[in-house]
């Protein structure tokens, strides 16, 4: 069974300013073959729901470099994954965080920001404060910590606003044994 929880929208923040300068250990760096821009806000989106989805191929997960889902490091990827479309199956069907595209200003701290030349989309960014005018991010491959976006060179831009996080959990039916007379549900 699928619930949804709160996306921790702190810890995402406090993790993307933590790394925003180094990198994890625990994760590949892909800076040099592509670019780590995706993988580092996956990572900052997994500190705010601490839930995966190993459904393949239409996960979003990293168990190491080769065992990874395409949404952990792909641009595109990710914006399928967490608004669903494009071959991806429903978001209600299936865990992690999952969210909509939204306009600047209905943005929080710990949405996700990508930005396109040329009708392609290339770089994923984590929103980490505000300042009158503009937006913070931070990001890697080119790293950044609390960045103006104004700064930023690009001719596309989309905001993903996170709504929640879907877990799974298994379905405790409590129904049978409570029927038939067997037992008293005490959770």
């Amino acid at each position: 069974m699928i619930i949804t929880k709160r996306y921790n929208r702190e810890r995402a923040v406090e993790y993307a300013q933590n790394w925003a300068l180094s990198r994890n250990p625990l994760f590949n760096d892909y800076t040099r073959i592509g670019g780590n821009c995706t993988n580092f806000v996956s990572q900052s989106l997994l500190a705010g729901s601490c839930t995966m989805s190993f459904a393949d191929p239409f996960g979003w997960f990293y168990i190491n470099d080769t065992e990874r889902a395409p949404a952990w490091t792909g641009v595109e990827f990710l914006y399928q994954y967490l608004v669903g479309g494009g071959g991806y199956p429903d978001n209600a069907t299936r865990p992690g965080p999952y969210g909509r595209e939204v306009r600047a200003a209905q943005t929080q701290i710990g949405d996700v920001v990508q930005l396109s030349r040329q009708g392609d989309f290339y770089h994923t960014l984590i929103i980490t404060g505000y300042e009158p005018r503009d937006i913070l991010v931070s990001a890697q491959s080119d790293d950044a910590l609390n960045r103006r976006l104004t700064s930023y060179n690009f001719e596309g831009i989309r905001f993903i606003h996170i709504d929640g996080v879907r877990v799974e959990i298994e379905d405790d039916d409590c129904f049978t044994a409570l029927n038939e007379g067997i037992a008293i549900p005490m959770n």
